[in-house]
């Protein structure tokens, strides 16, 4: 049987932030709980379905790969890596929905587990040309970092973490209220199930400390505005030895003085003179490879665009190259001595009567002004 489309699942729309998913994920989990609902097949069905949706719409990679490819993209038995934990325990599921409404925890006791590093963001302006060819970038990111001093414990050299005496190593204790016997995190060791009684000099007790590293980061070439680098492990470290978070570096690409990019296209306007229009001829072109030279045919109209293949911009996702298309515009004189503008009279005057056959756009337009006013009052 086909599955459900998860954004259908959740009653959310593509655009839906993470915020508003995990809401309608919790008010449908609560609804269709299994303790909430014991025996109904059905209800456990639709809640084995919504967590399912819930965990791939709230990771960044899987929610990518599903908007792209569907159920495809993250089916671990199509060896895309993707979703992999439909069962699970409804214990564990449990403590993960409603710890925030209920004061936390898993629903059988046992520890808080140490939180993993928060990931980093390193927003890296480039220029036009560093885009395209690409290049290595060093990057000083400010992080918090393992302790050194006490390698992430958080305990002073040569001590230890003990047993959290108010839960006794659980991480939570239990609170009676009314009917409802309810799971909190202990107040003493804040669910950890451990106490640091005499804490680390260096990070007083956090098991990290601030610090700045440098990052050789490889930016490939083709990048554009809005292309986002995953450095993984590079984030922020974890709390007493759990994993670090990422670093992603956000891509962002300066205006250029004579170029415009489109894509894989780039874009740029080459002035010509009159006569060089009129009478054709070659021109020098830049390009970011250096200048190239462009054949101009005569009688070339002003606003004329010409595709130069394969010097654009090389994809980063594949081998293929874009253009450079060139507008030509036509740059009136200025500055004219009395020479050149009796030059350009006699020039006019050779032109009398004969503006169909020198001028046909601005013959047919007049022609077509004519007869709208023609039309117009009769």
């Amino acid at each position: 049987m086909s599955k459900r489309d998860y954004y259908e699942v959740l009653g959310v729309s593509r655009d839906t932030s993470e915020r508003e998913i995990k809401k309608a994920y919790k008010r449908l989990a609560m609804k269709f709980h299994p303790d909430r609902n014991p025996g109904d097949k059905a209800a456990e069905a639709s809640f084995k379905e919504v967590k399912e949706a819930y965990e791939i719409l709230t990771d960044a990679d899987k929610k990518a790969a599903y908007d792209q490819f569907g159920h495809a993209g993250v089916d671990p038995n199509r060896g895309g890596g993707g979703y992999g934990g439909g069962q699970g325990d409804f214990g564990d599921i449990f403590g993960d929905v409603f710890g925030d409404i209920f004061g936390g925890g898993r629903r059988g006791g046992g520890q808080r587990q140490a939180a993993r590093g928060s990931d980093l963001r390193y927003n890296l302006e480039l220029s036009l040309e560093e885009a395209v060819k690409g290049l290595t970038k060093e990057l000083r990111i400010p992080t918090l970092a393992t302790c050194d001093l006490c390698d992430g414990s958080g305990a002073k050299k040569g001590t230890s973490a003990t047993t959290c005496g108010t839960c006794h190593g659980q991480g939570q204790v239990q609170m009676r209220q009314g009917f409802f016997a309810v799971q909190q995190p202990c107040p003493t060791c804040h669910g950890r199930g451990k106490i640091i009684k005499d804490p680390c000099t260096k990070c007083h007790g956090d098991g990290r400390v601030e610090k700045s590293k440098t990052l050789s980061v490889k930016i490939p070439a083709g990048v554009d505005t809005g292309d986002r680098i995953r450095l993984a492990g590079e984030g922020e470290a974890g709390e007493f030895g759990a994993p670090p978070g990422d670093l992603y570096v956000q891509v962002s690409v300066r205006e250029h003085a004579i170029f415009v990019r489109d894509g894989n296209n780039l874009y740029c306007e080459v002035p010509i003179s009159f006569s060089k229009a009129a009478l054709g001829g070659e021109i020098e072109v830049p390009t970011l490879d250096g200048k190239v030279s462009l054949k101009i045919p005569a009688e070339t109209q002003t606003g004329r665009m010409f595709r130069l293949r394969g010097k654009g911009v090389k994809s980063v996702r594949s081998h293929a190259v874009g253009d450079l298309l060139c507008k030509v515009v036509m740059e009136t004189p200025v500055n004219l001595n009395d020479r050149q503008k009796e030059l350009l009279r006699e020039f006019e005057a050779t032109l009398t009567g004969e503006s169909k056959k020198h001028s046909p756009k601005a013959e047919g337009f007049f022609d077509g002004v004519k007869k709208f006013f023609q039309d117009l009052n009769s």
